[in-house]
């Protein structure tokens, strides 16, 4: 008999799933936890910031290319942990939802 979505995210650790989510990459606690639909959706996301923010640097001008190029990739970097930080909790709020309360 193949569980249910509720007995896997039951079974999964929310603080493991939280964790997953921010270290080795965005998504990979959705992973831990089968929950594909929210992996794809933060794949998209992710890839569609890498998209905007190589398109915007694209077109700087070559004069304010050097400081621009620096404040981009904080904007990258800024967008991708803010990614990672609400993917985290939602996993984590999801986890302990389930079982619970625990």
């Amino acid at each position: 008999m193949t569980p249910s979505r509720e007995q896997i995210l039951a079974a999964a650790s929310p603080w493991l799933a939280g964790l997953l989510n921010v270290l080795p990459g965005l998504g990979t606690g959705y992973i831990y936890q089968r929950r594909w639909r929210a992996y794809w959706i933060t794949s998209a996301l992710a890839t569609t910031w890498f998209v905007l923010g190589a398109v915007l640097d694209r077109d700087l001008d070559a004069v304010l290319q050097a400081d621009a190029i620096q404040r981009n990739q904080l904007y990258g970097l800024a967008g991708f942990l803010l990614l990672a930080g609400v993917t985290a909790a939602e996993a984590v709020i999801t986890a302990r939802r389930v079982r619970g309360g625990a």
